[in-house]
């Protein structure tokens, strides 16, 4: 007997259909599968042969073989028991599933016939609505990830086989997904209004998180450089829908989602040890996995203490942040994230961190320093738009009563700056002025008399480096954004000229 099932591959953050075909017959009882299986997949045979007794069916004593194709196509994962179990029980004529081919099934079978969660549901439902199919058969906690397309397409959530089968079959409704999990408000955030003094800083993320723009942050211990990052995503504006997609689409694949969650709607931020690989920052592994780079895709990557990172780790930011996804081919196969992230550095001012620090003595060497600063690459800094120095806090600012501005406030005048800027790049896949081309500069940069003069004075007085124009006129850019202004003026030309701390110590 022949049956054939439908489920998927999941090959980066998309999904391709994959045909699973059974055939049965006389021979020596076993269960064979080919098309380019990996050990996971290849264990299914034992998962399936026990769930489908402990659910009160007959595993044949028949020669089984599935084929997954297309077989050129790298299959990795359980996704395929729940497939693989059904088809038996279709070609062994247990129970007839008429409705079968018209879903794309997935799930991992326990031992007792319950459906766990799986990798990669999101990218199932969408393929599953490209290619034609009437909906998904995905575990139940998996569920509310599946139904992120909002009503576009059938999501049928299943707890165990029984309920799979008696959905397909005909016998059964389709069951019911889990109550969603609620997500957590923007106000949830750490907020701004905690941070005392360090207005300066504050302000280079309001204009940082207004353009998109990449900052590094040097100063003493203590004077709040990781404590107003960690708020940096209270003041980004909610994802769009279609950055909601994207970035749970990562996570689904990644398997970071909770069980019951759905579609993320906040902005992501992460902020890996210094101890971390290559593979975990940027992505890898025999079967690639995305790493911190794409979890931080439409958010955050904050890197404390930047020069403890190893070299290697923070050169290979170079091709993120530029390209703004990552590449990476192994023998099997080769995978593309998306990594389109706002990168915040900091670091102390040298190495035993008391520089800058008015009641502590330095005497770290210029050379201690300049190797220590030095840990961070040219190629690296001239992808880092903003540049700035935290001064240590003063007594006085830590005991005054009065709070700072709250994040709200801070969110609005952002969210209008971006809105601004969405209006400006339509059509652009990252509409914010940190991602303008040189083309784009000249055409949405242009500077009056006063401000050409300003600039040619601080390129030449200054000593500022070549590639900090451009960095220059986009902050400049943003600067004039959260003012409200059409044109760059000369005020706002001299606060982005004071973000371009080290290229003025060149």
């Amino acid at each position: 007997m022949y049956r054939r099932l439908f489920s998927v591959a999941v090959t980066g953050v998309d999904a391709s259909v994959v045909e699973i075909e059974l055939d049965m017959s006389p021979g020596l009882p076993g269960l064979r599968i080919v098309g380019l299986p990996d050990k996971a997949v290849q264990e299914a045979g034992d998962r399936v042969k026990s769930a489908l007794r402990n659910a009160g069916y007959q595993y044949p004593t028949r020669k089984m073989v599935v084929n997954l194709a297309p077989a050129e196509l790298p299959k990795e994962g359980t996704v395929y028991d729940l497939p693989i179990a059904l088809a038996i029980l279709a070609a062994s004529e247990q129970v007839p599933l008429p409705h079968a081919e018209r879903y794309l099934v997935m799930g991992e079978l326990s031992l007792e016939g319950t459906v766990r969660p799986v990798r990669g549901a999101l990218a199932a439902a969408i393929t599953a609505k490209q290619n034609g199919y009437a909906g998904v058969v995905v575990p139940r906690d998996n569920a509310r990830e599946a139904m992120a397309l909002d009503g576009q397409l059938e999501v049928v959530p299943v707890a165990g086989l029984n309920e799979a089968v008696g959905f397909l079959s005909g016998r059964g409704s389709r069951p019911e997904p889990p109550p969603a999990e609620a997500e957590p408000p923007v106000e949830s955030f750490l907020d701004f209004q905690d941070v005392r003094g360090q207005e300066g800083m504050k302000r280079a993320l309001e204009v940082a998180a207004a353009g998109g723009h990449n900052i590094l942050m040097m100063g003493p211990p203590g004077s709040g450089k990781t404590m107003c990052a960690q708020r940096l995503p209270s003041i980004l504006p909610p994802l769009s829908f279609d950055e909601s997609l994207e970035t749970t689409k990562i996570y689904s694949v990644a398997g970071e989602m909770r069980p019951g969650q759905g579609l993320l709607r906040l902005r992501p931020f992460r902020s890996p040890h210094h101890s971390i690989s290559a593979a975990g920052l940027i992505g890898g592994g025999t079967w690639p996995r995305p790493g911190e780079v794409s979890l931080a895709h439409n958010g955050v990557l904050f890197l404390d203490e930047a020069p403890e990172f190893p070299r290697h780790i923070l050169e290979s930011l170079r091709q993120p942040l530029e390209d703004g996804k990552v590449s990476i081919c192994r023998a099997a196969t080769a995978q593309t994230y998306p990594a389109r992230f706002m990168l915040v550095l900091s670091m102390n001012m040298c190495p035993c961190g008391r520089r800058g620090e008015p009641r502590k003595i330095c005497r770290c060497t210029s050379a201690q320093v300049a190797q220590y600063v030095g840990r961070l690459s040219g190629p690296l800094l001239d992808r880092v738009d903003i540049q700035i120095e935290v001064p240590a806090v003063e007594y006085r600012a830590l005991r005054e009563p009065k709070q700072g501005e709250n994040s709200a406030a801070i969110r609005a005048r952002v969210a209008a700056a971006r809105a601004r800027q969405a209006q400006r790049f339509s059509g652009k896949s990252s509409p914010v002025n940190a991602a303008m081309t040189a083309e784009e500069i000249e055409r949405f940069c242009a500077l009056d008399q006063a401000g050409e003069r300003l600039l040619r004075s601080a390129m030449t007085e200054l000593g500022l480096s070549a590639r900090a124009h451009g960095r220059i006129l986009k902050v400049a850019r943003s600067i004039a954004d959260l003012a409200e202004s059409d044109r760059i003026l000369p005020d706002h030309l001299a606060e982005a000229i004071q973000y371009r701390l080290l290229d003025r110590r060149e």
